[in-house]
């Protein structure tokens, strides 16, 4: 018998409320002292599981990103090998983050698929193995995994999972692609921001120590940073190039999201604790 299509499987976005660049190891990577949260905005997955070894993605993102850099793939591809597991999977994306956004979108997909075809596949590894699977691809993969906002340092693989409040934002996506790569080996970063304990960054006014360089760089962003301040309390997240303004109501967001100058484009979305993920999983 043939198996369903597991639907509506969602990878949501993810806001960097501070981010601290406090150094660069030997490797090149950088550590950080970053907060994660999640917003109600997301990708959504779709998933077939196959009795043949083929992994196919259908979607028009290879028109942008090759099939061997998408972390999609990637995902689906390791999580088969360590398992060694003989099948396959169909999978669709209906995709609605922006890419170079600073939203976390290719490694919440990345998340998405290693929790949903771990599931699907009766593999059933601990999180923690999916975590170390989902760090190999990228930094902020294990995160969505783990799916609680949480306070992150190293290069952003150790968590701690905080509870913090759960506003409205109004994110602006800036119509450019900012490269994390080309910002943390830009020379003008900032990399000596001391490390400090949880409780005194969450004490703290809250900012990002790549925001100046890409705002500097990127017109678009220092220009949407500019517009968002008039209303909210605002900055950008990871290495952009969105920002986002926190309110606390909906309305309020949505009354200054028909303000946005039609040079601009954003959304509204609610601050989560808790990833949609895991609610999701908990369906099966």
């Amino acid at each position: 018998m043939k198996a369903p299509i597991s639907k509506s499987w969602p990878a949501p976005a993810k806001l960097n409320l501070f981010l601290h660049v406090t150094g660069r190891r030997s490797d090149g990577y950088h550590e950080l002292q970053t907060l994660f949260q999640f917003v109600d905005h997301c990708d959504y997955l779709d998933f077939h599981v196959t009795e043949t070894s083929d992994i196919r993605l259908h979607s028009k993102m290879s028109e942008v990103v090759a099939d061997s850099d998408n972390l999609i793939l990637k995902a689906a591809k390791s999580l088969k090998i360590a398992a060694n597991y003989p099948g396959g999977a169909d999978i669709w994306i209906d995709k609605l983050l922006p890419m170079g956004g600073g939203l976390g979108g290719g490694s919440s997909d990345a998340a998405t698929t290693l929790v949903a075809l771990n599931a699907l596949w009766n593999i059933n590894f601990p999180h923690q193995k999916l975590a170390e699977i989902g760090l190999s691809l990228g930094a902020d993969v294990p995160v969505f995994i783990n799916g609680y906002a949480a306070f992150a340092e190293g290069v952003g693989e150790k968590l701690q999972t905080v509870a913090v409040d759960e506003p409205w934002y109004l994110v602006i996506v800036p119509d450019v692609h900012v490269s994390t790569q080309q910002v943390f080996q830009h020379p003008d970063l900032p990399r000596q921001t001391p490390k400090l304990n949880l409780q005194s960054l969450m004490e703290r006014t809250w900012s990002n120590d790549c925001q100046t360089l890409v705002a500097n760089t990127y017109p678009q962003v220092a220009n949407a940073l500019s517009w968002l301040l008039e209303y909210a309390p605002s900055q950008m997240t990871g290495t952009g190039a969105c920002v986002f303004g926190r309110f606390e109501h909906s309305q309020q967001a949505l009354d200054t999201l028909a303000k946005l100058p039609d040079s601009m484009q954003g959304f509204v979305a609610k601050g989560l604790n808790k990833s949609p993920l895991l609610e999701r999983l908990a369906q099966l």
